[in-house]
């Protein structure tokens, strides 16, 4: 699979921002979650979030090291990595992880995405050492052979056909990117480009397990039944017997500035429904003018946050000329981001109208603002989002896990409720203004194949 969880492209990205923003911006009041860290002698950080109410665990371990991390020429190689994790080790024969898993009432499962690679074990609280064993093995003892990593190969490959290659909306999605991108690797889809997939191989993959998969580049998080004090001898025993290596510095190369806005068309006989959308380029809570980025997660609820969001009252429910429209964005990234806007069109409506129609709500934004009405409705709607997101031991483990490997601390995952309870009007209209500018876009326009 291509993501085992949701790690990239289209609606499925959508969901995963979705996801971590239930979290971070549907905020976490303060000491929500209360989590315990520690640090092992190897460098590998720790993060326990109890949760007493079922002896059950979500175990999951984080390895700083992403998409936008992989050499020139080896796009997919981290998404590639994530499946061959699975086919064992000296220990564990190819394809028993996860049925040995399942033999114990526990679900497991893996994604990759821009940022981060991660692996995961739900089970009860009794079977917690066990995982923990079978992760830490394969860390360092992952065992590989051209018998399984080949037919391994076509399965990405045909992945990478079913979800992308034969998916006009993904299709779409993957060259606004690449438009948006045309330095940074954010610009290469997590799967890879299908030519240079193609060509991976063993060793590739050997040579990005060594160089990456190491204690002191990654985070382990466990939420559920156990104490930081129950889990730090069981961490220390499995993790803390693994060696130290030298973990490079997650250099890339850095967007330059952009000048003109760009533009992309995708015309396909298989498109039964038109779409718009476009991108800015924007910072996140790690890159780019920071203190931007929280205002900018009220802003695109404001814009495009439900039935009662300005892209949607006015297209949708006003003028009767979208069948859908919204808007949404997430700090949540080592380097810069993108805020997108979106709209489908109508039956028998011009994508043309949605663009006009879209231009003009932003641009009453830019110009006069927001209101501190729908700051304070959208501030309280995302900080009493988090009273359900504690319910979810997999929603915390993953928001933990997401921000400390895309440069977060804790304690700024903690402060969050705070941060968000504090955006002023004139924050998010400022943010608005720093990111809604037509030169620094991106638009994506979605058409069927005529006739002729």
């Amino acid at each position: 699979m291509l993501f085992r969880l949701p790690s990239f492209g289209g609606a499925i990205m959508a969901s995963v921002i979705a996801g971590i923003a239930l979290l971070f911006a549907p905020g976490a009041q303060a000491g929500l979650f209360n989590p315990q860290s520690f640090k092992l002698d190897n460098g590998m950080d720790v993060v326990v979030i109890s949760d007493h109410r079922a002896p059950v665990v979500m175990h999951m371990v984080w390895y700083r090291v992403g998409s936008a991390d992989e050499p020139a020429g080896k796009s997919g190689i981290a998404h590639f990595l994530e499946h061959l994790m699975f086919k064992g080790t000296k220990d564990i024969p190819p394809g028993e992880f996860s049925k040995i898993v399942a033999r114990n009432g526990g679900r497991d499962n893996a994604f990759t995405s821009l940022d981060y690679t991660g692996y995961f074990q739900m089970v009860a609280r009794d079977r917690l050492e066990l995982v923990m064993r079978m992760e830490a093995d394969r860390m360092t003892n992952l065992t590989l052979r051209d018998e399984d990593v080949i037919p391994e190969l076509q399965v990405v490959l045909e992945e990478r056909s079913s979800r992308t290659d034969n998916d006009p909306g993904s299709l779409l999605s993957e060259h606004t990117t690449a438009a948006q991108f045309m330095a940074h690797p954010y610009g290469i889809p997590v799967i890879g480009w299908r030519h240079e997939i193609e060509k991976l191989n063993t060793e590739d993959a050997l040579a990005f397990y060594r160089e990456h998969y190491a204690p002191g580049n990654a985070v382990l998080v466990v939420a559920g039944d156990v104490t930081a004090e129950q889990l730090k001898p069981l961490a220390e025993k499995y993790y803390g017997a693994i060696p130290a290596s030298p973990v490079k510095p997650r250099i890339r190369p850095q967007e330059p500035p952009q000048l003109a806005e760009r533009r992309v068309v995708l015309k396909d006989p298989r498109v039964r429904q038109p779409s718009w959308n476009r991108s800015y380029l924007a910072p996140s809570r790690s890159a780019g003018a920071k203190e931007h980025a929280i205002p900018l997660q009220v802003l695109a609820d404001i814009l495009g946050g439900g039935s009662t969001s300005r892209l949607y009252r006015q297209l949708v429910v006003s003028k009767k000329i979208a069948a859908g429209a919204g808007a949404y964005y997430s700090g949540v990234s080592l380097d810069r981001t993108r805020f997108h806007v979106y709209g489908s069109p109508a039956p028998g409506v011009d994508v043309g109208r949605i663009e006009q129609a879209m231009d003009d709500v932003l641009a009453d934004v830019v110009k006069n603002g927001v209101t501190q009405e729908e700051v304070t409705r959208s501030v309280n709607g995302m900080l009493a989002g988090a009273i359900y997101a504690r319910d979810s031991l997999r929603t915390a483990a993953r928001v933990f896990g997401a921000a400390l490997t895309s440069g977060l601390t804790i304690e700024e995952i903690e402060a969050w409720p705070d941060r968000v309870a504090e955006v002023t009007v004139e924050q998010v209209n400022a943010a608005a203004r720093h990111v809604l500018n037509r030169k620094r876009s991106v638009t994506g326009i979605l058409l069927p194949e005529s006739k002729s």
